[in-house]
C-alpha cells in the first residue's frame, strides 16, 4: 500500500487534471470535505464540490503527521484568483483501504 506521503502526492497529481472521476474515486463513500466553511459529504457531495473549484496550480511545501492520525500538507495555491498564490493546509485522514476519509482545507 503506498504511504500517505505518496497518496497525496497522488492527490495533488489529479486534481491538477481536469478529468474528475479519477479524483473523485481516491475519497472514500461516505468522506467528508470541508472547505471554505462548507462542507461536503460522500462521493456525490465531493464531485459536486469538485466541480465548483477553479482551475488552479499546486505546489507541496511540507507534509507532517498529526498527534491526531491525519497528515497535513502544507500547499501554495496559484492561479486567476484575488490573493493568489496562497498557502493552505489540506488535513487528510485515510481509511484502512487507503481512501480518503476526510479532507480539511484551511488557511
Amino acid at each position: 500500500m503506498p504511504t500517505p506521503t505518496e497518496r497525496i502526492d497522488h492527490y495533488f497529481a489529479l486534481a491538477a487534471r481536469p478529468e474528475l472521476e479519477p479524483y473523485v474515486a481516491q475519497f472514500a463513500p461516505d468522506a467528508v470535505v470541508e472547505d471554505d466553511g462548507q462542507t461536503h459529504v460522500g462521493i456525490d457531495g465531493v464531485r459536486a464540490w469538485r466541480r465548483s473549484v477553479p482551475g488552479v496550480s499546486y505546489g507541496v511545501r511540507a507534509v507532517a503527521d498529526t498527534s491526531t492520525g491525519s497528515h497535513v500538507a502544507t500547499t501554495e495555491i496559484s492561479g486567476d484568483f484575488p490573493g493568489s498564490p496562497v498557502l493552505l493546509g489540506f488535513a487528510f485522514t485515510f481509511d484502512d483501504r487507503g481512501l480518503i476519509s476526510r479532507l480539511v482545507i484551511a488557511p
